[in-house]
């Protein structure tokens, strides 16, 4: 029988996160869900960057609502400081709630800025998460 596993390995394994990694922060605001940020940084070992921040970074997350702007302009601009082979975990408000962001809209916008969505995860109650890698050219 297998144990349950702490919020925090949940986390960790669902957004591939690890003890260590810099992750930095975009679209913060009351809305967020406060649970999921402090099990990230307790991944982490560390706070969040914020949008501010200039260091280069394993990952992004990014809280975007619908009506927040145009979706597109915001993934190539967190990309400035993402690392080579980094990732965004872009956490759109779930299907039925205010400010929902549809599926197609974050395909065509992840497209569009040079990303594909390759996964998404369970991590929230009130946020849905999609995974966007940046295309590999071959």
């Amino acid at each position: 029988m297998s144990e349950a596993k702490a919020p925090e390995e949940s986390i960790a394994e669902q957004l591939n996160l690890k003890d260590g990694d810099y992750v930095q922060e975009f679209g913060y605001d009351d809305d967020v869900d406060a649970r999921l940020r402090e099990q990230i940084e307790a991944a982490i070992g560390a706070e969040l960057f914020d949008e501010d921040a200039q260091e280069v970074v394993d990952a992004v997350v990014l809280w975007w609502r619908d009506g927040d702007g145009d979706l597109v302009d915001e993934l190539v601009d967190v990309q400035t400081t993402l690392d080579d082979g980094g990732v965004v975990w872009l956490l759109t408000p779930k299907a039925g709630r205010d400010d929902h962001v549809s599926p197609a809209d974050i395909q065509e916008a992840a497209s569009t800025a040079g990303l594909h969505v390759t996964s998404a995860a369970r991590v929230s109650s009130d946020w849905s998460v999609s995974r966007l890698a940046p295309k590999r050219n071959f």
